[in-house]
């Protein structure tokens, strides 16, 4: 921000080389400093959101093409999906990130918080599905919020 300030040019382009910059200058200053979260977490949570967005359109490409063909592909189910998050901000993100992709609704969360029920119009495999939510948008957000 500081960087957009003096430049005087509020743009997209500005901003991000102000933010790079302001990025290595901190990590060369703290380089020798014990707490070094923050230089995992920005590239693991751009990691997130590129995952994120290559997953939303392949579900909007897969829920398009079933709605625009005259044979329905899907085969929906209400699935349980294993939690090994356990912060209520860590199950609401990964509900929401379910949600926002098409095709797919978080339903409830079990009493003990072990179990995401979720809505897919596409399971052919109960366990693919689950590992594909674990090993994606799960694993991705435990990484952010160790």
């Amino acid at each position: 921000m500081i960087w957009v300030a003096v430049t005087g040019q509020a743009t997209f382009v500005n901003f991000l080389f102000g933010f790079l910059i302001s990025y290595l200058i901190m990590w060369v200053v703290s380089a020798r400093s014990e707490d070094q979260r923050y230089y995992k977490l920005v590239p693991r949570t751009i990691g997130l959101f590129f995952y994120f967005l290559i997953e939303l359109i392949k579900a909007n490409l897969q829920v398009a093409f079933d709605v625009s063909t005259p044979h329905y592909f899907m085969q929906p189910a209400i699935v349980g999906v294993p939690l090994d998050i356990k912060s209520d901000l860590g199950i609401t993100v990964l509900a929401n990130l379910i949600t926002l992709t098409p095709g797919t609704l978080s339903l409830d969360v079990s009493d003990d918080k072990s179990t995401l029920y979720v809505h897919a119009m596409y399971v052919f495999d109960k366990e693919e599905f689950i590992a594909h939510i674990k090993e994606g948008f799960e694993k991705r957000l435990l990484e952010i919020m160790k």
